[in-house]
């Protein structure tokens, strides 16, 4: 028993620790997190830094023998403080950041969020429970009865150990920062280049674009799960674009993409096709392609295709016009491979995604014709259910994109919101596209539904290149609208009535819109 309690007793001490210097690491982070929790935002300040000094000073309790009972009866408090801010939010269907961990670890809390802090109460409990007497051995005992030399160089080679735990997570840190960083750069890079903004490549970069746009792409062939043989020509036979996919079975982002490969492949087959070219045994991509529902795969030998097209890293892809010429650059990546085939099965017009066409600017996104059929789409809500656009047939919506970092955006919230109070006689149903987190978007406080679409991939579907822009879409689930872009006249394309003066095309849309209604109701 005596060993049992010192155990639980240390256990809860490092948990409290590492708990109350991560929050202490990241005290901005903690307090966004406890008014997360429905703690008011001016109490929230001031427990986001009384809670992990509380916290430390229960973990440095529950060390000696003397403190640890009353310890215990602290970190049982403090559990069962938190296993009721838990369960409330849970209850209300909210699933806030934990940030128990500061930057460690935090993740939305959920049912293994709880019954962690259960276990743990249940042993804080138990310490207090049979160690109303005794709490078990001392933890400190053996460090009193050693020499002071000896104590001394422990101590030091526990600081030290602590200084380069303390660098190594820094370094960790920036890392991640600065991983974050480049990503960025990257996405800011590839919307401007989408703009028909064009940037000076370095020269040892240039290869990575693969063989220029225009060119004629190189005649290859390989074999099928089948052992058929595949060529270039038989796969542009179809009369649609062909997307080629390379990909490498040592390569951890190509296997995440397949999943999205086979949906593709579906998803897209009256439009694109879409090929799959692997390395490996018939029989290990046999068991990929009927686990992830891929029917198109192009097996080389080693890798003649890759050197055909100037390919050097891996998932990459490119697109090819039915006519056998080259119409995009080489794509690297995950994020840039669904934007080139989402493009290419939205545009009629072949899209050039990447640098390295010439100088030449990108050609404008597809104008969905009023009438035709709207892309379907399925994205996640806010609670991380998928909702799709069919869910919305039978009344006139409005596809708001959005982007709560979007100072365009920002500046045209409070209409939007008051729009949503009092909407105008025959208002159109509202629904919210945007980028971001679903924190970040329950934050605006909207009422209507908001969907997350953090790539853009549904919004370039719509021949959007920005936020905050609009459009209609009927009952019938068909373009009702052309593009509104900017705050006016997404605001005049959704009947809210200003003093300004909406555009001209915004007006075009206001005209057909009540001509329709009108033809409708008679």
């Amino acid at each position: 028993m005596a060993v049992t309690l010192l155990l639980l007793r240390l256990l809860l001490s490092v948990v409290f620790l590492i708990a109350g210097l991560a929050k202490l690491a990241d005290l901005p982070g903690s307090q966004k997190a406890l008014h997360n929790f429905g703690v008011p935002e001016a109490l929230a300040g001031l427990m986001g830094i009384v809670l992990p000094i509380v916290e430390i000073g229960v973990a440095v309790a529950l060390i000696p023998r003397t403190w640890s009972w009353y310890g215990a009866i602290g970190a049982f408090a403090l559990l069962l403080m938190f296993i009721v801010g838990i369960s409330y939010n849970l209850a209300l269907g909210r699933r806030p950041d934990c940030h128990c961990f500061g930057q460690l670890h935090s993740a939305p809390v959920g049912t293994s969020t709880l019954v962690r802090n259960i276990l743990l109460v249940l042993g804080a409990a138990f310490v207090i429970w049979f160690g109303r007497v005794s709490t078990g051995l001392s933890a400190t005992s053996w460090f009193t009865t050693l020499p002071l030399a000896q104590q001394l160089t422990l101590v030091a080679a526990v600081i030290a150990l602590a200084l380069i735990a303390g660098e190594g997570w820094l370094l960790l840190h920036a890392l991640g920062q600065q991983g974050r960083l480049l990503l960025r750069l990257e996405r800011t890079e590839s919307r401007l280049a989408q703009e028909g903004f064009m940037f000076a490549m370095p020269e040892r970069e240039r290869s990575v674009t693969g063989l220029p746009v225009g060119a004629k792409a190189p005649a290859f062939s390989g074999t099928s799960l089948d052992e058929k043989k595949i060529s270039l020509d038989g796969l542009c036979a179809s009369g649609k674009p062909v997307v080629l996919i390379f990909t490498s079975s040592t390569c951890v982002p190509c296997s995440e993409l397949l999943p999205e490969i086979g949906r593709w492949q579906r998803d897209y087959a009256d439009k694109l096709t879409i090929a799959l070219l692997s390395h490996g045994s018939t029989q290990e991509n046999s068991a990929k392609a009927a686990e992830h529902g891929i029917s198109r795969i192009v097996l080389q030998r080693l890798n003649e295709i890759d050197i055909l097209f100037d390919v050097q890293r891996t998932p990459s892809a490119v697109l090819i016009g039915p006519d056998g010429f080259i119409e995009s650059s080489i794509v690297v990546g995950s994020e840039d491979i669904q934007t080139l085939v989402s493009r290419a099965a939205s545009l009629r017009q072949p899209p050039v995604v990447l640098l390295g066409n010439g100088g030449r600017a990108q050609p404008e996104p597809s104008v969905l014709e009023i009438g035709t059929q709207a892309p379907a789409f399925r994205l996640p809500d806010l609670k991380g259910e998928p909702v799709s656009l069919s869910a919305f047939r039978n009344t006139l919506t409005l596809l708001l994109f959005w982007n709560p970092g979007c100072g365009f955006c920002k500046s045209m919230l409070s209409d939007l919101k008051a729009w949503e109070a009092n909407p105008p006689q025959g208002a159109p149903r509202l629904l919210v596209i945007s980028d971001g987190t679903a924190e970040e978007n329950r934050l605006m406080g909207l009422r209507s539904p908001v969907l997350l679409d953090k790539e853009g991939a549904v919004r370039m579907l719509f021949g959007s290149n920005g936020t905050p822009t609009a459009m209609l879409v009927d009952a019938q689930g068909k373009i009702a609208s052309a593009l509104a872009e900017g705050a006016p006249d997404v605001l005049a394309l959704a009947g809210h009535v200003k003093e300004e003066v909406p555009s001209p095309r915004a007006r075009l849309d206001l005209i057909k819109l009540v001509v329709g209604r009108s033809r409708l109701q008679s």
